[in-house]
């Protein structure tokens, strides 16, 4: 399991981190203004960076010196089995990846290579699991199905991506908009992104009534076969839901989780195999859960804009932006994004299981500030949106 740091050991890492050069480094001088911010308001963890896998494989992202300044790593997104080895050779804090299955595979044949090698077997033991959108890579993400199959497959943590309807539900989904790539419309009319519907302007009753999001896209061993999913079946009956392919939300991920543990410990599921190892794992099972917000101003285009160092009218020139990504955001805004999820995190007591990740800071400055027992993790990606306007001030790297 990764390693929760506590904001009392910093002071010293963080002196390690300076010693080192932060100043040459954007993520490593990221983190750490980070750090100084969450402590000033009093939070109980270190906030922990969560980089794309690329730029740890590069070098951009030193691990060594990330950790000794105290910071986890934990890179997003890992699907194929060498580039999980690659990774659990540079040691990362955890592990995002579509693929909980084959995780869970390269680390057990890891543990079995480092039989009788007890500081290589004390990290693998620590290391964090984490099933991205629950398991996409197995069935349609972000639905009960996925995160069944993540808990099945014994991640960890559960990654996922909200937004907020209008009844303020932290709606689970990882576009503003329901993707027609991904969800149908229940009565059969057609849907496409023509007549997408956004997050913020759906109730979670209407999302949950008007869309099944099974269909499938995402390589051949996706599925949406519900005989593989039976806690689903069994929780969505419960919580009569019309689908356990409906959208869900964060409440109610919490209640299913708790569900998935009883069925294996004392339900229908308790004479199975494997119904011990299921029990514990959703018992301990973490919560990684994401903002799906940009910063104000941008747009998907803008992003990509700043990520190749280009200005938006040369894409545009360029013709290598669709009219789709040139919108700006279309959700609510950073503060109301932060109190609803944050507000389901504290009435479901999870501050200690729940995690808030972001690409846009403000929503985690925001956590710092108003929920300091709520770890924060710093999605990044091109080290060049770390100098852009898209890095709030405070935090923005120096030419």
């Amino acid at each position: 399991m990764l390693r929760r740091v506590a904001m009392a050991g910093l002071a010293m890492s963080a002196a390690v981190g300076m010693a080192q050069g932060a100043g040459k480094d954007p993520f490593l001088a990221l983190m750490q203004k980070a750090a100084a911010q969450a402590k000033s308001h009093g939070g109980r963890f270190v906030p922990a960076l969560s980089p794309a896998y690329q730029t740890v494989l590069s070098g951009a992202v030193d691990v060594k010196a990330m950790q000794a300044a105290g910071f986890a790593v934990v890179p997003w997104t890992a699907d194929d089995a060498g580039t999980i080895k690659k990774l659990l050779a540079l040691h990362v804090d955890g592990i995002i990846s579509d693929r909980p299955d084959m995780l869970a595979a390269v680390v057990k044949e890891a543990r079995a290579a480092a039989a009788g090698d007890a500081a290589e077997m004390a990290y693998l033991e620590r290391l964090d699991l984490q099933g991205h959108r629950g398991g996409r890579g197995l069935r349609p993400e972000n639905t009960l199905p996925a995160f069944e199959a993540g808990l099945d497959n014994g991640i960890t943590t559960i990654e996922t991506d909200t937004g907020v309807t209008t009844d303020h539900q932290s709606l689970i989904w990882h576009d503003q908009f329901l993707n027609p790539q991904s969800c149908r419309r229940a009565d059969g009319k057609p849907y496409t992104l023509e007549n997408r519907v956004y997050t913020k302007d759906i109730s979670l009753a209407e999302a949950q009534k008007t869309f099944i999001c099974d269909k499938l896209h995402f390589g051949k061993e996706q599925t949406n076969d519900l005989k593989l999913s039976p806690v689903a079946v069994a929780f969505a009956e419960q919580e009569k839901m019309p689908s356990p392919y409906a959208p869900t939300h964060v409440a109610q991920l919490f209640r299913f989780v708790a569900f998935y543990e009883k069925w294996y410990e004392s339900g229908a599921g308790k004479s199975r195999p494997e119904a011990a190892v299921r029990a514990r794992t959703a018992k301990l099972v973490h919560f990684n859960l994401e903002t799906k917000i940009l910063p104000e101003g941008y747009s998907e285009a803008r992003v990509q804009a700043d990520t190749q160092g280009v200005s938006l009218d040369a894409l545009k020139a360029a013709g290598k932006v669709t009219e789709e990504a040139l919108a700006e955001g279309h959700t609510v805004g950073a503060e109301a994004f932060v109190d609803t999820l944050c507000g389901f995190i504290r009435e479901y007591k999870m501050e200690d299981r729940a995690d808030v990740q972001s690409f846009d800071y403000r929503t985690l400055l925001l956590v710092q500030e108003k929920f300091p027992k709520v770890r924060t993790y710093y999605l990044t990606s091109s080290p060049r949106l770390l100098f852009t306007e898209f890095t709030p001030a405070s935090l923005r790297a120096k030419q």
